[in-house]
């Protein structure tokens, strides 16, 4: 029988039955295939020696009673390729996570290609995991028993795999250096989420429509997003980008017209056309004055040393990736070539100070780094 938390005072004894635990395994469940914006759905929770728990978000909207467990530096969170998992942590509850051990991260300082949860629970220890349920709207309750158990295996072997993980990265002396990754992601910061007003001009096919065109696109582009947020439903499920950016080329004045746009079925017409007819009608009513222009987007001048510098350090990341077995982007991420390239430190305290480098990158290859851009 699944435990399930769905009140307050549930969540309180949870927290108080996971206090001092040695680690945590956490996952959740969010839904953007089917809401607008997506929302947070479960939390599935195991301790080491115990059960896994289903915390439902959608019954207990403050999950602030479990912040002390993700803050408590003497409890491992067991996370598989977090972002998005802490993300939502940090945007709806305000919480700041100590010790954290993603199992992504650790695979990566393996030299695991397929970095998969499924992947890495049969590379090492040989569970097969269960249908996928990715695309299932997790939003609806009652949740299936299949739901369920897929739900609660999701957090019963990650502890045992990041026991095996560890045991291999201490094998190779690379335990801190996943350590520092994962203590630099739980550290990162979540912006709000911030609407941007001029997204529709840089959708695909835009550079051929004309001012009113983009005009059409913009009361478009607005009417849907306003649209998607009352029927709490993702944009691309009213009507497509490629189907708006043809509706603002057309500019329909009936249904007809509208049907007649690839993308708008008979469905998105009888749905959804009065909406796209006003914005098109709206955008026909407007003065030449106030029509969009498409900014243009100059292509960055880079100078002649910044490009050699950035060309010798991939070059350099090629010969590395072999020698370690790693990714390149585990190796020197474009982020951090461009860096070094733009403003290339001149010995190794400048370049423990670059944003990003890390100590690990600084005492595996630091001086490799600082010689090829010395050469450059």
């Amino acid at each position: 029988m699944t435990s399930w938390v769905r009140t307050p005072a549930e969540l309180d004894a949870l927290a108080r039955s996971l206090r001092g635990a040695a680690a945590v395994a956490v996952d959740t469940e969010a839904d953007s295939l089917h809401h607008y914006p997506g929302k947070l759905c479960l939390v599935q929770i195991a301790p080491p020696d115990g059960p896994g728990v289903l915390v439902d978000p959608l019954a207990v909207a403050d999950l602030g009673a479990l912040g002390d467990l993700f803050a408590d530096p003497a409890t491992v969170k067991v996370l598989h390729a977090a972002d998005n998992d802490l993300a939502y942590f940090k945007r709806l509850y305000r919480f700041s996570v100590g010790a954290l051990f993603d199992t992504a991260i650790a695979a990566r300082f393996l030299g695991v290609t397929s970095l998969s949860l499924d992947g890495l629970l049969r590379r090492y220890l040989g569970v097969e995991p269960g249908k996928s349920r990715q695309k299932d709207d997790w939003s609806r309750r009652p949740l299936t028993a299949d739901q369920e158990e897929y739900a609660v295996n999701d957090v019963l072997h990650l502890i045992p795999l990041r026991e095996r993980l560890v045991a291999d990265l201490e094998a190779l002396g690379r335990l801190g250096w996943v350590e520092e990754e994962c203590a630099a992601l739980a550290a990162l910061g979540v912006p709000d989420r911030v609407v941007d007003q001029d997204a529709y001009l840089w959708l695909k096919g835009t550079t051929d429509l004309d001012p009113r065109g983009l005009a059409a696109l913009r009361e478009l582009y607005r009417a849907r997003e306003n649209l998607a947020l009352s029927l709490d439903r993702p944009p691309f499920m009213i009507v497509g980008n490629d189907g708006l950016v043809r509706l603002a080329a057309l500019r329909p004045r009936d249904a007809a017209q509208v049907l007649a746009v690839p993308g708008c079925s008979p469905s998105v017409v009888r749905r959804f056309g009065d909406m796209i007819l006003a914005a098109v009608a709206r955008a026909e009513s407007l003065p030449d004055s106030d029509l969009p222009v498409r900014p243009r987007r100059p292509r960055p001048s880079i100078p002649a040393a910044v490009r050699h510098r950035a060309e010798a350090l991939r070059e350099w990341r090629t010969a590395a990736c072999q020698q370690f077995g790693f990714e390149p982007g585990l190796v020197l991420p474009q982020r951090l070539i461009d860096r070094l390239a733009a403003d290339p430190p001149g010995d190794a305290l400048a370049l423990a100070e670059v944003d990003g480098f890390r100590r690990w990158r600084a005492g595996l290859f630091g001086e490799e780094v600082l010689k090829v851009l010395a050469r450059t």
